[in-house]
């Protein structure tokens, strides 16, 4: 499969890039993709939710009443559920919800993820990019060449580069990350994908480990 490079201007260059049906071509798996992007919105959860539960709350332990001949239910303690400001039943405790999932299944998921952005059309081959300083106003020309200004996109940088990085920062719609950082829930939450034209063989070689 062959795909043409566009220039930063969305104009094509005549330059073509192979990508390869192994990587971009496949039959997804929705399966792998749900365990995938289940396994990346876990492991953003912080687990830090906490209530506090009878034995924790502060104040007296003094029996509130007399056991029997109120006409009201027995009650031990202010710091009964049962009472406001009591303690919690059963609330929350701090706890890690990350997970593990086995290499290949998490590199199936890629796999089937770069599938449907060329299924539905929504990959671009960008030449490759570079800023010689941090501008809003560039980025934002890059995306309205390319027509993507109004749509959620991700661009795919084969190396770190801090001014292309920091050009974004300010877009919502937009997010940068390098070849060694893209997961599957980033590639199907953008509405389309742009690869720069030095990230598809490294993306390729990462992809069939």
């Amino acid at each position: 499969m062959e795909l043409a490079v566009i220039n930063h201007k969305g104009e094509d260059t005549g330059r073509k890039v192979s990508l390869s049906d192994e990587i971009f071509a496949i039959e997804p798996n929705d399966h792998a993709i749900y365990l995938d992007v289940k396994q990346y919105l876990a492991n953003q959860r912080q687990g830090t939710h906490k209530s506090k539960e009878r034995n924790e709350i502060a104040g007296s332990t003094k029996k509130i009443k007399k056991q029997k001949g109120t006409g009201s239910a027995r009650a031990g303690s202010l710091k009964s559920p049962l009472f406001r400001g009591g303690g919690r039943v059963f609330g929350p405790k701090p706890r890690n919800y990350s997970f593990k999932l086995n290499k290949k299944l998490k590199q199936l998921a890629r796999k089937s993820a770069l599938s449907y952005k060329v299924k539905d059309n929504s990959l671009v081959v960008l030449e490759n990019l570079s800023f010689e300083a941090p501008k809003t106003k560039n980025y934002l020309a890059l995306m309205t060449g390319l027509s993507l200004a109004d749509k959620k996109t991700l661009v795919v940088l084969p190396e770190e580069n801090k001014n292309v990085y920091l050009s974004s920062r300010n877009l919502p719609k937009s997010k940068v990350v390098t070849v060694n950082d893209v997961n599957t829930y980033q590639v199907l939450n953008a509405d389309h994908l742009v690869i720069c034209e030095g990230s598809v063989s490294m993306l390729e070689t990462i992809l069939s480990k």
